[in-house]
């Protein structure tokens, strides 16, 4: 069972990562991915997985060491349930990028690499979209940073 609810969370994550990615440009697009509500999936995946674990998951959250953690995700279900919790992380990640981009007025060709660095490594994917966005935004601005756009 924790192997199917391991690849369940890509799974159920992977079809806003294709809008996203392959359908920038469709209206429904840009709806599912302004939903927070598209991680609930992926965390109710998260749930099952730790709730074998809630002993362990406690110890390693109150008491925040490597071999704490480690010894959490040595267990099957501790391993899958920080997974479900990446790939959730990650996802609403993405769907910022995507929603900034849009903003921004960024084209889809630069947008689309960064999101699949984002599904594949999220933390670099910020580091090099943040940057980016503060280019675009000043240069958009004038000066300074982004503002959000009025209501």
């Amino acid at each position: 069972m924790t192997v199917a609810l391991f690849e369940l969370a890509f799974l159920l994550a992977a079809p806003v990562w294709l809008l996203m990615i392959l359908a920038p440009g469709w209206s429904w697009t840009a709806r599912v991915a302004a939903s927070p509500l598209t991680v609930v999936p992926v965390l109710l995946v998260y749930l099952g997985l730790a709730a074998s674990v809630v002993p362990e998951l406690w110890t390693a959250v109150r008491e925040p060491d490597l071999e704490t953690f480690r010894a959490l995700t040595a267990l099957a279900d501790g391993a899958g349930a920080i997974w479900a919790q990446v790939i959730a992380w990650d996802l609403l990640i993405g769907q910022w990028m995507f929603l900034e981009s849009r903003r921004l007025g960024l084209h889809p060709l630069v947008t689309g690499p960064l999101l699949v660095l984002a599904v594949l490594l999220s933390p670099l994917a910020l580091l090099v979209f943040l940057p980016l966005r503060a280019a675009v935004g000043s240069r958009r601005q004038g000066h300074g940073p982004a503002r959000p756009p009025r209501p």
